[in-house]
């Protein structure tokens, strides 16, 4: 009898895994920099459970929501730690150096945001199966078998 430990959440989210086994990779490729088509190619299904990706069509629409609160977070981090460290001051320029920097610090940081974004959004509605080996995932949405080829 296998006794695996439950992988742990944050690790999983933040490594971009699979919601449902978190040991299959989300993306197909690793993380590339700016400008990158392949940042945010994933695979149909999951390699390891076989969990599908896109749960019905329009699926990551929401992450856009996510991909702002982790922005304002950044942004926020950002702010602190150049008011920390340099200073802010409405009597010189440092306030437009902090909007410089940010903007520099969003950018680079926008391939990763971008895919935690949708392994957040991913782990919201797909959760961990600890029997994941001995059961198929869910049907999802968009597979409708009596509705497949009424055109």
């Amino acid at each position: 009898m296998e006794s695996k430990r439950k992988p742990s959440y944050l690790p999983s989210v933040l490594q971009c895994k699979c919601a449902r086994c978190r040991e299959g990779n989300m993306f197909e490729h690793g993380l590339q920099p700016l400008p990158s088509a392949k940042n945010m190619q994933m695979p149909t299904h999951c390699k390891i459970c076989g969990q599908p990706m896109e749960i019905e069509v329009g699926f990551y629409y929401g992450t856009g929501y996510v991909s702002y609160a982790l922005t304002v977070a950044i942004s926020v981090a950002v702010f602190v730690a150049y008011w920390v460290l340099i200073g802010i001051s409405i009597k010189d320029n440092s306030l437009f150096y902090y909007l410089g920097i940010n903007a520099l610090v969003l950018l680079v940081s926008m391939p990763y945001t971008m895919r935690l974004s949708r392994s957040i959004w991913l782990s919201f509605f797909v959760k961990y199966d600890a029997d994941w080996r001995h059961k198929a995932p869910k049907k999802v949405e968009r597979i409708v078998e009596g509705q497949m080829g009424n055109w």
